[in-house]
C-alpha cells in the first residue's frame, strides 16, 4: 500500500513495513503461543499414556499372581479368560453403537455388512483369535508358577518372537543395534532363569519354575506370530479398531469356552463357573478386558521409545511390588539379568540411527499443524527429509497393543 503513494514515498513506505512487521510479530507470536499449548498439550498426553502402559502392564500381572497365590479356593483361569472377550466384545460393541449415534437400525445393518457380508475378512480373525486365546490361558498357567517379577522379565522374549517373525513372514530387515539389543534380551532372560533354577528365594511347593517357563515361552512364541500374521492379513483393512476386537471377542469367547470345556469342564460344571470369584478376581477379570481396551486408545500417543521405557518402568514396578507384597528376593543375578533386558528393551526402541531420528524429530515439528515454521522472505526452504514415520517397514517391531490380545 505504502509504494503506491506519492509524495513521501520512503517515509510512508518505511511505515508500512513498520507496521507490516509488527503485525506479522504479533501473528508470529500468537502462533508461537498456540504451538506452546499444542506441545504442552502433546506432552502431557505422552506421560498420560507412559503412566497408563505402565500401570496395566504392571497391574495386570502383579494381580494375577495375587489372586492364583491366595490361600482356600482358587478359580478357574479358563471362566476369567471367558468373561474377559465378553465384557470385551460388550464394551466395543457398545462404543460401535455410540458410534452409530444410539441407532439400532444402522448398527445391525453395519455388523451384518461387515460381519456376515464379508465373512472372508471375519473369518481370517479365527487365527490369531485362537492363539490369543490360547496365550490368554498360557499367562495365568505361568504366572501360578513363576514370582510376577520373573515373569515379567521373560515375558520380554515376546520382543525376540516378533522380531523373528516379521523377519521371517514380512520379509523385514533388523538394523545392527537391534540385532545386539535382542542378544542382550536372550541373555538377560537366561540368566534370571538360571537364578530361579538356582533356586532364588522360598517358593510354594505347588509352584512348579520348569512349567512356568515352557508356559511363557509359548505364550511368547504365540503372541509374537498372532501379532505379526494379524498385521500380514488386515495389512490395508478399513475396519476400525472396535470393529475388529469385537470379532476377536466374538472368536474368543467361542475359543475360550471350548477351551474351557476341553481343560476344566467336568469342574466347572460341578463347582459352577463363577467358583472361586471375589473382588479380587474380578479385578483381574475387568484388568484383562478393559485395561487392553484403554491402552488401545492411548498407545497412538506413544512412540515407539516411550513404549520401551514404559515397558522398562513395568518391570522395575512389579519387581519392587514383589518385594513388598511377595517376599520376592532380588539378588546380583536377578539384577544383572534384569538390567540387561531393561537394557536391550531401551535399544531396541530405539530408531535406526542418531542422526536420522533428530532430522525426522526437526522435519516433523517444522512441517505439521499449526507449529508450521514460516520461512523468512528471500531465503530458500530448507530441504524436506523423510521422515517415514508412516512406513511401517522401517519402525522397530516393538509389539503393538493397538488391537487388544
Amino acid at each position: 500500500m505504502a509504494a503506491v503513494g506519492s509524495s513521501g514515498s520512503t517515509g510512508a513506505a518505511g511505515q508500512g513495513t513498520v507496521s507490516a512487521g509488527t503485525l506479522e510479530a504479533g501473528t508470529v507470536s500468537a502462533g508461537e503461543t498456540g504451538c506452546s499449548r499444542e506441545v504442552g498439550t502433546h506432552r502431557r498426553l505422552k506421560y498420560i499414556s507412559l503412566a497408563v502402559l505402565v500401570v496395566q502392564n504392571a497391574s495386570l500381572i502383579l494381580s494375577i499372581r495375587y489372586t492364583r497365590t491366595l490361600p482356600g479356593d482358587r478359580f478357574f483361569a479358563t471362566t476369567a479368560v471367558v468373561m474377559a472377550e465378553v465384557l470385551k466384545g460388550l464394551t466395543c460393541l457398545l462404543l460401535l453403537f455410540a458410534q452409530k449415534r444410539g441407532n439400532v437400525k444402522h448398527l445391525v445393518l453395519f455388523l451384518h455388512e461387515a460381519v456376515l457380508v464379508q465373512y472372508v475378512d471375519t473369518l481370517k480373525l479365527a487365527v490369531p483369535s485362537l492363539i490369543y486365546t490360547l496365550q490368554n490361558n498360557l499367562q495365568y498357567v505361568a504366572i501360578s508358577n513363576l514370582p510376577a517379577a520373573t515373569f515379567q522379565v521373560t515375558y520380554q522374549l515376546k520382543i525376540l518372537t516378533t522380531a523373528l517373525f516379521s523377519v521371517l513372514m514380512l520379509n523385514r530387515s533388523l538394523s545392527r543395534l537391534q540385532w545386539v539389543s535382542l542378544l542382550l534380551l536372550f541373555t538377560g532372560v537366561a540368566i534370571v532363569q538360571a537364578q530361579q533354577a538356582g533356586g532364588g528365594g522360598p517358593r510354594p511347593l505347588d509352584q512348579n519354575p520348569g512349567v512356568g517357563l515352557a508356559a511363557v515361552v509359548a505364550s511368547c512364541l504365540s503372541s509374537g506370530f498372532a501379532g505379526v500374521y494379524f498385521e500380514k492379513i488386515l495389512k490395508g483393512s478399513s475396519g476400525s479398531v472396535w470393529l475388529r476386537n469385537l470379532q476377536l471377542g466374538l472368536f474368543g469367547t467361542a475359543l475360550g469356552l471350548v477351551g474351557l470345556w476341553w481343560a476344566e469342564g467336568t469342574a466347572v460344571a460341578h463347582r459352577g463357573f463363577f467358583f472361586g470369584y471375589t473382588p479380587a478376581v474380578w479385578g483381574v477379570v475387568l484388568n484383562q478386558a478393559f485395561g487392553g481396551l484403554l491402552v488401545a486408545v492411548v498407545v497412538k500417543y506413544a512412540d515407539n521409545i516411550l513404549k520401551g521405557f514404559a515397558t522398562s518402568l513395568s518391570i522395575v514396578l512389579s519387581t519392587v511390588a514383589s518385594i513388598r507384597l511377595f517376599g520376592f528376593h532380588v539378588d546380583p543375578l536377578f539384577a544383572l539379568g534384569a538390567g540387561l533386558v531393561i537394557g536391550a528393551v531401551y535399544l531396541y526402541s530405539l530408531p535406526r540411527g542418531a542422526a536420522k531420528a533428530i532430522a525426522s524429530t526437526s522435519t516433523s515439528a517444522s512441517t505439521s499443524g499449526p507449529c508450521t515454521h514460516q520461512q523468512p522472505p528471500g531465503q530458500p526452504p530448507p530441504p524436506q527429509l523423510s521422515s517415514h514415520r508412516g512406513d511401517l517397514s522401517t519402525q522397530p517391531f516393538l509389539p503393538k497393543s493397538v488391537l487388544v490380545k
